[in-house]
């Protein structure tokens, strides 16, 4: 017997073909709701997996949580694994500090990295944590975190005058301490 989609309300089916041709949503979700698509409009199992690239049993997996869990059948069901052992007293230490000025810490730079706060965080405070599980608190907080800072010295017009009222000064000569910067590709000929 073939597998097929159940009957799907208006609204349901609304969605489903939203979501099948969303550019927001995760990937996952809008291939996922892809199969349930071609499968309301009649494709069978065979032909969906050609279409998608997929395998059969992916395509299967997919049309049955739908048939019986709906559209949160779609999404991914939570995976095992060890749970977070840092307890939330941990947690908010990362975010207190997170959230601290660097230097008002006494540390020598003027913002945070991932690395900067694990190496404080592990000899600072003495409780051994991984850069991962940082950056998981933090979103979790809903912080967005920076991944890396610019290049200083070489500023110009307005930023010059933001920087000169941050904390920290910009280095003058970062350029020339810098040294010259090497050309990454190179050179193309000219055509005659």
């Amino acid at each position: 017997m073939a597998l097929r989609v159940r009957a799907m309300a208006m609204e349901e089916k609304g969605r489903v073909e939203r979501l099948a041709r969303s550019r927001t949503e995760p990937a996952r979700l809008v291939e996922r709701a892809g199969i349930i698509l071609a499968a309301s409009q009649g494709k069978r199992v065979p032909a969906i997996a050609r279409q998608l690239t997929l395998s059969e049993k992916a395509v299967r997996l997919w049309l049955k949580r739908f048939n019986t869990q709906g559209l949160d059948g779609l999404n991914d069901e939570p995976r095992s694994g060890r749970p977070a052992t840092d307890t939330a007293e941990q947690a908010s230490e990362v975010i207190a500090t997170a959230l601290t000025k660097p230097d008002a810490l006494g540390q020598p730079f003027g913002s945070w990295t991932l690395d900067r706060l694990e190496v404080y965080l592990n000899e600072e405070k003495g409780g051994p944590i991984k850069r991962t599980r940082i950056d998981d608190i933090l979103i979790e907080e809903g912080l967005r975190w920076r991944t890396q800072e610019g290049w200083f010295g070489e500023r110009a017009g307005r930023e010059k005058e933001e920087s000169a009222s941050a904390d920290k000064p910009v280095d003058p000569a970062f350029a020339q301490k810098r040294g010259r910067s090497s050309r990454s590709t190179r050179r193309r000929r000219q055509a005659a």
